[in-house]
């Protein structure tokens, strides 16, 4: 597996992966607020945010090309490059299990590595989540803080992990 860059093209795959509301809320938050995604909202969401050079959306694809895999990597502080925060973490629903999130967790982590000046990565995690958080865990995140966040579900607790380069 590798990662590319997000093309508008992987859109509605990604969009496809989130079979229910409640997949769309563990992998957005409250950021899309109506389901189902159409076929082009992940990438008409990106737009603004690339614009920016923080904002950095990839994509995973396997051996034969096929996407397996989506992660972005953004800055979340406008005047500090040396934290950057993971998000829309998301596997094909059809290959999950299988080590795929580990090894697009690490892609990710070597990206940051190889590419961005970043000493530090973080991300959320719903504890509604437990197998997201169990691949964090495996590539060494740990916990530095937790929110809430509301969902039509009820508030939902949201686990910060953070992982130092």
């Amino acid at each position: 597996m590798k990662l590319r860059a997000y093309t508008r093209e992987d859109s509605p795959v990604i969009a496809k992966w989130l079979r229910t509301e409640k997949e769309l809320y563990q992998w957005s938050a409250d950021i899309y607020g109506f389901f189902p995604l159409l076929p082009y909202s992940i990438d008409d969401n990106y737009k603004e945010a690339v614009k920016s050079g923080r904002f950095i959306p990839l994509t995973a694809v396997d051996d034969e090309g096929n996407i397996a895999g989506h992660i972005i990597i953004r800055y979340p502080n406008a005047n500090d490059d040396s934290s950057v925060r993971l998000g829309f973490v998301i596997v094909n629903p059809d290959i999950r299990g299988k080590g795929y999130g580990r090894k697009l967790m690490e892609l990710a982590i070597e990206y940051v590595k190889a590419n961005l000046t970043a000493t530090r990565v973080d991300l959320g995690v719903f504890d509604n989540n437990p197998k997201a958080r169990k691949c964090y865990e495996s590539v060494g995140f740990k916990d530095y803080g937790s929110h809430t966040i509301d969902t039509p579900y009820g508030q939902w607790n949201c686990t910060d992990m953070e992982l130092y380069l």
